[in-house]
């Protein structure tokens, strides 16, 4: 059990890639009651994003909001379906933004809220207080496996560039270039 998040072209559902790994079929329940089938278009593990195609029409849509203007501090709301409780809204603040080095995905600049996330809210929507999206929840940190206030959400910005790279090609295509920065220490840089 999971979230999704329709992506703001009809029928094309953001979620999150561990939820749908390995799913024989799907279906989506919407807020209204509906079920409709769907299917993967695309998944990309690295940002742990994947997008699904709903067979249906006239699906509701979210906003996209920008990072432009999210601070720490800020007010969240996480949707989601916690423990299969559907539907559900959770409040916190912004933690902190950028957070990587976390060892969840290739590509990490988390932004961390308090707004309780638990198991089911996975590929939910973390939205700002106009109800404009700013994020896709993701994980949590919990040694009992539920909220314990740290919960990390992929950014809207990576979100909407994979969203886009899926519905066009079905995939998410990267540059790379070989190189991994690294902090230099003293003993390093003379080693150097």
């Amino acid at each position: 059990v999971g979230s999704g998040v329709d992506g703001a072209v009809d029928g094309y559902v953001l979620a999150t890639t561990h939820v749908v790994q390995g799913a024989d079929g799907m279906q989506l329940v919407l807020a209204d009651g509906r079920e409709l089938p769907a299917h993967v278009r695309g998944a990309e593990p690295e940002s742990d994003l994947a997008v699904l195609k709903a067979d249906g029409e006239n699906l509701p849509t979210i906003t996209f909001g920008t990072m432009d203007h999210l601070h720490v501090g800020d007010v969240v709301l996480a949707i989601g379906n916690p423990f299969g409780f559907g539907n559900t809204v959770t409040m916190g603040i912004v933690s902190a933004l950028g957070r990587n080095h976390l060892g969840i995905n290739r590509f990490e600049d988390f932004i961390q809220t308090d707004a309780p996330i638990n198991p089911g809210n996975s590929g939910g929507a973390l939205v700002d207080t106009a109800g404009n999206l700013i994020g896709i929840n993701s994980t949590i940190f919990s040694e009992s496996g539920g909220s314990m206030g740290i919960g990390f959400a992929i950014p809207v910005s990576l979100a909407q560039s994979v969203l886009a790279q899926i519905i066009k090609q079905g995939e998410v295509t990267r540059g790379w270039l070989g190189v991994e920065p690294q902090a230099i220490t003293r003993d390093a840089a003379q080693a150097l």
